[in-house]
């Protein structure tokens, strides 16, 4: 073997295969490309939306879209005010000072009744 000696590379050596593979030789040059499909923009709906929807709020004017969503974040604020209001209302009414006398004498009461401990 006439390579292995002087450790020539055989990509450069003119007779062997991997210098035919490198430089293009003997390969059929009317083998056409194989052709790609351009790819197309298609518009379908999303689960929940109908696409007449999403067409109709994409055409909407921004300032219309914009006033929609403050009236909505609007309208969760109240709700969340009313509902804190409930609560807040509703713990007043069970929290009392007559209820909250009675319970510390009921206490007391205990405390007073049971023997006292001996360590």
């Amino acid at each position: 073997w006439p390579l292995r000696p002087g450790k020539k590379n055989p990509r450069k050596i003119a007779w062997t295969v991997l210098y035919r593979r490198k430089h293009k030789k003997g390969t059929e040059t009317d083998v056409a490309k194989k052709r790609t499909r351009k790819t197309t923009k298609f518009q379908r709906s999303i689960q929940g939306a109908t696409l007449e929807n999403i067409l109709a709020k994409r055409n909407q004017k921004p300032e219309v879209r914009k006033a929609q969503r403050e009236q909505v974040i609007r309208s969760q604020k109240e709700k969340l005010k009313a509902k804190k209001e409930a609560k807040t209302s509703n713990k007043k009414k069970t929290d009392t000072k007559a209820v909250r006398n009675a319970q510390k004498k009921i206490n007391k009461a205990n405390t007073k009744s049971r023997p006292a401990r001996t360590n």
